[in-house]
């Protein structure tokens, strides 16, 4: 990165550089809109070859692509280590998660796409149904920094994997694990039908126009806009997973310790740099003494730093660090009080723990997304209080619920695209449940079924597999074929 934050890019090339200590990781080329233009066609050729292998060809790649990984998984968790500043526990978090999606698309991607009779309409008897799914056929995928491995892998395998090419811009702060994942991938498959393409945001917007067939995107809501706007021109299809603020309910018979442990795993995993993180908690007030003892002591006692042991690391992205000081700042003259750290917990680039209690709802900390290791734990007189509180934000990404009674009610109350109940962040690591938000966090699905369907497009055919018994779809249809279809009717709708 340069001095104020921004990526480093000499001699047209991208220069990735740890956050940690500023040493240079890798230097990428950076593509301009020919060059995307140029990948996006070669991407395109590729795709007829890989739609033809069928869902055994691709199968049996995806998860050579699979096996790859794990065995050289060590070389990736130093990359990402290197390049993000994540520890080492949470880069190899992401990618256990990121195999077991590799693992289930290629497998279950025939059971869902392939073709299949389905029930014709009684006027049509003389008729079969059929429906099947075809590949889009390139997918441009624009991955974010926070997860450069299991966030864009949930686009590019499932699209992949349903018969797709794709051409990915990792995020211009990980091009080097994006170039890894392409790399890898290229040793594997004979065609090139994963392209990586490295740049900023030009990059990007050359993607959006470059004729990609649909385009799946991660990061914040506010570039989101801009990529929803720029794929309009042409009418290309995109998924939008955007940022969000997501809450904690813990109710008055949950489990307080464990509320505690998850809060505190959730909320400052990854750093918080997590777009489904834990950003707020609302604790209904005959608990909140004892979960908020639990939670301090833990915060106070995880380690800050790069070490193999420490197990909160640095803000990968400086500009972020500035955010992150603001919110504490703004909670701090909002009245709200701090349990554990406070302004000095700043110190780039590491954000040390810190947790705030009693801060007022319209704070920045409260409606914004702060992306780092800060935690807003309210008191709430009960659990119906914190959910109305958790569903006033126009996001509406993911989210968690402590209880026992209402457990399942409050989850289900919560104006988000995914749910944990008694845990948090569960459902990313579980590839049959679809990944997405609602309102400003997005729409669009990766993972399970729905993340399969959602890189392909529903073919329907009708087939004549009979004579005509009446003349349905003709105008040699006579009076006695309308009354034979208003007795139909009466009959099979009364």
């Amino acid at each position: 990165m340069s001095s104020d934050g921004t990526p480093l890019v000499i001699d047209d090339e991208l220069v990735s550089l740890s956050p940690a200590d500023g040493t240079v990781v890798g230097r990428f080329p950076v593509a301009s809109a020919e060059a995307v233009d140029s990948a996006v066609a070669t991407a395109r050729v590729a795709q007829q070859w890989w739609w033809r292998l069928g869902h055994a060809g691709r199968r049996q790649r995806l998860l050579r692509l699979r096996g790859a990984m794990s065995e050289r998984m060590p070389e990736l968790l130093s990359l990402m280590h290197s390049e993000t500043g994540k520890t080492l526990s949470d880069a190899r978090t992401e990618v256990a998660t990121a195999l077991e999606h590799l693992n289930w698309a290629p497998k279950h991607a025939r059971r869902v796409l392939g073709p299949r009779r389905v029930r014709t309409s009684l006027v049509l008897v003389d008729h079969s149904a059929h429906l099947e799914y075809r590949p889009y056929g390139v997918v441009g995928v624009i991955g974010p920094w926070n997860y450069p491995v299991l966030t864009p892998l949930g686009s590019i395998v499932y699209a992949l994997a349903a018969g797709n090419a794709v051409v990915f811009k990792p995020s211009e702060y990980t091009p080097a694990v994006g170039q890894w994942l392409a790399d890898v991938f290229a040793g594997i498959v004979e065609q090139p039908v994963l392209q990586v393409v490295h740049g900023s945001g030009e990059t990007g917007a050359a993607l959006c126009r470059s004729g990609v067939d649909k385009l799946a995107f991660t990061g914040s809501t506010a570039t989101a806009k801009k990529v929803y706007a720029a794929c309009a021109e042409k009418m290309t299809p995109v998924v939008l997973e955007c940022g969000g603020k997501d809450a904690l309910i813990v109710d008055h018979d949950a489990d307080v310790d464990a509320a505690a442990d998850a809060a505190l795993w959730g909320g400052l995993f990854n750093a918080g740099q997590t777009c489904i993180g834990i950003e707020r908690v609302y604790v209904v007030e005959s608990v909140a003494e004892r979960f908020l003892a639990r939670l301090t002591a833990g915060a106070r006692e995880l380690r800050v730093g790069e070490g193999p042991e420490d197990q909160v690391g640095p803000i990968t992205m400086p500009r972020q660090i500035d955010v992150i000081a603001g919110h504490i700042a703004d909670a701090a003259e909002r009245g709200g009080v701090f349990a554990v750290g406070g302004p000095e917990s700043v110190q780039p680039p590491y954000v040390h723990p810190t947790i705030i209690v009693d801060v007022p709802e319209d704070a920045r900390a409260m409606r914004e997304e702060t992306f780092g290791p800060v935690l807003i734990v309210n008191r709430v007189p009960n659990a119906d209080e914190g959910l109305a509180r958790a569903n006033a934000l126009p996001y509406g990404l993911g989210g968690a619920v402590f209880a026992r009674a209402a457990g399942m009610r409050l989850a289900r109350g919560m104006k988000s695209g995914m749910t944990a109940v008694n845990s948090t962040l569960a459902f990313a690591g579980m590839p049959r449940l679809p990944f997405g938000g609602v309102g400003e966090s997005g729409f669009g699905r990766i993972h399970g079924e729905d993340g399969l369907r959602e890189f392909a497009y529903a073919k329907s055919i009708a087939r004549r597999r009979v004579r005509q018994l009446f003349p349905l779809l003709s105008f040699a249809r006579a009076e006695k074929h309308n009354k034979l279809i208003d007795r139909l009717m009466r009959i099979r709708h009364r």
